[in-house]
């Protein structure tokens, strides 16, 4: 939303949650598990960019595994939306930070090369907790089929709820 909550964190981090829960956060790995593990949920994905435009994709069905299954990234429902699909190249992806390499990638660890953390494969589509306002090509704050690799979104959120 800001900047003012550094998303470039180790697996501890990611595990427990951190941020101001009134402003930029993370809510953690083992609460969005619990969240997901009993239950269908959806996920709603809400993108703003630097000019004000706004774009949403909703996905019909999302859950995660639990910390000994890496934070695997197992069910993920069909996607609409007018922000595009950038989630589903992700599916079935063990969730990487700098200090936990679980990504396809052999010659460098995605959240290191990227300065973020996700559900990388080799690398990503969407990079939601990389480093704002970094323009760089992958590095910033993605959502490819929203503004492509080189535009760092102002504002992401990840909303999940039963699904009714």
């Amino acid at each position: 939303m800001d900047g003012t909550v550094d998303f470039y964190r180790n697996w501890a981090a990611y595990k427990e949650g951190f941020g101001d829960l009134n402003g930029e956060f993370f809510l953690g790995l083992d609460k969005i598990h619990a969240l997901t593990a009993d239950g269908n949920q959806e996920l709603l994905v809400v993108l703003e960019d630097f000019e004000g435009n706004e774009a949403f994709e909703m996905y019909d069905s999302f859950a995660i595994g639990d910390e000994d299954q890496q934070y695997v990234l197992h069910t993920l429902g069909n996607a609409t939306g007018g922000a595009g699909d950038s989630l589903s190249y992700h599916r079935g992806m063990k969730f990487t930070t700098k200090d936990r390499d679980n990504d396809k990638r052999k010659a460098k660890n995605c959240a290191v090369f990227r300065t973020g953390a996700w559900w990388y494969s080799n690398c990503h589509d969407s990079n939601l907790a990389g480093k704002y306002n970094d323009n760089s090509w992958g590095k910033g704050v993605i959502w490819s089929t929203f503004k492509y690799f080189d535009y760092s979104l102002k504002k992401a959120v990840m909303m999940i709820r039963p699904k009714k």
